[in-house]
């Protein structure tokens, strides 16, 4: 093909016009399956992630590419365009301040069982974190039965988070004896400076695909609850919802923590307010 042919094929994929009644489709969409509150004004966030997928599939029209995710998750495509529409920024350690309230003063109060979930788990680092803390010697004691559930809706985040892989130079914020101790080091693709999870880091942390607007199968009690940076996605009423769900499978007691960009202000709950973006049933 001529580069004068590959450039109008580029074109015919980026200029394509998304309307606002396939805006608005996408956006019921999201909203019907996932609970994702996709307001006006970011029609042109969603035509250029969009864009995205549809040159990878080669699709030039949006109204082609609605059909293909048309029915749900019932087909691969919406959890990609879901991955495409939604930030899955994490990081190991992501606002400190709650991993220091947990270990100082959480952890301590707890018998040998200890129960979490990570809730949007997105790549991993959220649970992996929370693992690193509980196996960590100095804070919980010679012995305990500890176990971190996370979930995400989204499968391409859990099999990278399952992989447990990641390059070391995002370690940083992570204590010089947490990587010598949970983290060895491996070659991928060929290329050196990548971190592996050590085998009794994973067998503390369980993945699992959920939406978070669909049954959940665990029953709990958890001792604490990690909702982080989610929940900005979802309307107040989807919020509220959610909210009364996390407070009936807390034990009496746990802790529910969320977003720093996140409250639960606005929100009726029966939570008692600990300090920014911590909250105890």
């Amino acid at each position: 093909m001529s580069t004068l042919a590959t450039a109008a094929s580029t074109s015919a994929f980026t200029d394509h016009e998304l309307t606002l009644e396939q805006f608005g489709r996408v956006a019921a969409l999201l909203y019907d399956h996932c609970g994702i509150a996709m307001r006006p004004g970011k029609e042109g966030l969603v035509r250029a992630r969009l864009a995205k997928r549809m040159r990878k599939l080669a699709i030039a029209d949006f109204a082609m590419y609605l059909e293909l995710v048309g029915d749900g998750p019932a087909h691969p495509e919406f959890g990609e365009m879901v991955d495409a529409l939604t930030t899955n920024k994490t990081s190991f350690l992501r606002e400190h301040a709650h991993f220091d309230y947990l270990r100082e003063t959480v952890l301590p109060s707890l018998g040998p069982n200890v129960r979490i979930w990570s809730a949007g788990c997105s790549s991993g680092e959220e649970p992996y974190t929370l693992a690193m803390l509980l196996l960590d010697q100095s804070t919980m004691g010679p012995v305990r039965d500890a176990r971190v559930l996370a979930t995400d809706i989204s499968q391409r985040m859990l099999t990278a988070a399952q992989a447990g892989v990641y390059p070391a130079e995002i370690m940083n914020d992570v204590p010089p004896e947490w990587r010598r101790r949970f983290w060895s080091r491996v070659d991928r693709n060929d290329e050196a400076g990548w971190l592996s999870a050590t085998p009794p880091l994973r067998k503390i942390v369980n993945f699992a695909r959920l939406n978070l607007m669909d049954h959940w199968p665990m029953h709990g009690p958890f001792d604490a609850i990690f909702c982080r940076n989610v929940m900005i996605y979802f309307d107040k009423q989807t919020q509220q919802r959610l909210v009364e769900r996390f407070w009936s499978l807390l034990r009496p007691g746990g802790h529910l923590f969320v977003g720093h960009s996140e409250s639960l202000t606005g929100t009726a709950h029966q939570f008692r307010y600990i300090q920014p973006a911590v909250y105890v049933r």
